[in-house]
């Protein structure tokens, strides 16, 4: 029989095996060994990619409920020195990846013996991180086959104590992408820079231009973020650099300071290719929409759970933060709520230890709010 106990010792298995987006191999093959465990007829599973959908069906079905967790781990070298710490050198779970299945399976066991009229869906999707898996699988016919018509999530959030659970209606988490950015010059001596065609300080200019978008174009109202957490350029001390690549992120709460910002971005690189005689790309790489919490809902939600028992409710702020929940929040009505796990360190930190118990109590939550929502009617 399962025990609030089941689910930690599942998500310390998953610590252990942190792997990159869609190549969840080893996490996949954990979780359908899970479910093989439970009763075959209660649950019905297809698989698209490394991810995996499972159906418990409800008693009466009168529509279909999901709850959507991330699977993979992030290209970080893991600093704790927990004894489940990360067994994949470069990889770990600092995203708290592994404490979303297990608050997953963790739910659907208990649906699995104690059904409700309604079907519900459990979604495991990969490459939350990147390159981004719900999108795509959204379009897969395994999704579609099964569509929801309801859809939540939660992420964990070390800022906020265990019991504490925080979201609010509208948008939660922004719009966002990538942004790299390359340069082409011509390398030389670093006693004849007349002669050379020099992509360090093209690439300095460049990152200094960028930081101007946000503080001079953009409406300060609407919160914008550009970072450029990469930089790369030359191979040695005396000898100027011929190439330099940006790499970078950018945050936004509406589309049209997207969209602003894209553009601005493109000028300043054609400035510099004009001003420094070199060749520039720009490449958007991967983008995620923001995460609109449907109001009525959220609201609703919010309401119920400020009087859930062991539970602190907090009406947050926007974050910068992405997630590509996004998508199906923009196909399908629902939200996504902070769940507090109390950890000085911070998300994509590599010491990074959310506190356990947050697990029992998010799954406690979600089996409270799955029943209430059964004994209302199906338009609610």
């Amino acid at each position: 029989m399962a025990t609030p106990d089941t689910f930690v010792e599942l998500r310390r298995k998953f610590h252990r095996i942190p792997e990159p987006g869609f190549k969840e191999f080893k996490t996949q093959a954990m979780i359908l060994e899970y479910l093989a465990t439970l009763p075959e007829d209660r649950v019905q599973i297809r698989t698209w990619q490394t991810g995996i959908l499972a159906l418990v069906p409800g008693t009466a079905p009168r529509r279909r409920i999901a709850w959507r967790t991330d699977m993979d781990g992030l290209p970080i070298p893991e600093e704790t020195a927990l004894p489940f710490r990360s067994e994949h050198e470069g990889f770990m779970h600092a995203c708290g990846h592994d404490l979303h299945m297990a608050i997953a399976l963790g739910i659907l066991t208990h649906f699995v013996h104690h059904p409700i009229q309604d079907d519900l869906l459990f979604i495991f999707q990969p490459a939350e991180e990147g390159p981004g898996g719900a999108e795509p699988m959204m379009q897969s016919e395994e999704f579609k086959a099964w569509k929801p018509d309801l859809i939540f999530a939660l992420h964990i959030a070390p800022e906020y104590p265990v019991g504490t659970i925080a979201t609010r209606p509208g948008i939660l988490f922004a719009n966002t992408s990538e942004l790299f950015i390359e340069l082409e010059g011509t390398a030389g001596h670093a006693a004849r820079p007349h002669l050379a065609n020099d992509m360090v300080v093209a690439a300095s200019q460049l990152v200094l231009q960028l930081q101007t978008i946000v503080s001079r174009n953009i409406d300060p109202l609407d919160a914008a973020v550009i970072t450029i957490g990469e930089l790369h350029a030359g191979t040695r001390q005396n000898i100027i650099a011929e190439h330099a690549k940006l790499d970078g992120t950018i945050r936004t709460l509406s589309m049209e300071s997207m969209d602003k910002i894209k553009k601005r971005i493109l000028q300043l690189v054609q400035g510099i290719e004009a001003g420094f005689d070199c060749k520039a790309s720009v490449d958007w790489g991967c983008m995620y929409c923001e995460v609109y919490n449907h109001p009525e809902i959220t609201r609703r939600f919010m309401d119920w759970a400020a009087d859930v028992p062991g539970i602190s409710l907090v009406e947050c702020r926007e974050a910068m933060t992405g997630e590509d929940f996004g998508y199906f929040l923009k196909d399908i009505p629902g939200f996504m709520f902070w769940l507090g796990v109390a950890t000085p360190y911070g998300l994509h930190h590599p010491k990074i230890n959310p506190d356990e118990r947050a697990i029992g109590i998010a799954i406690d939550l979600m089996i409270r709010w799955f029943s209430r929502l059964a004994d209302q009617p199906a338009e609610a």
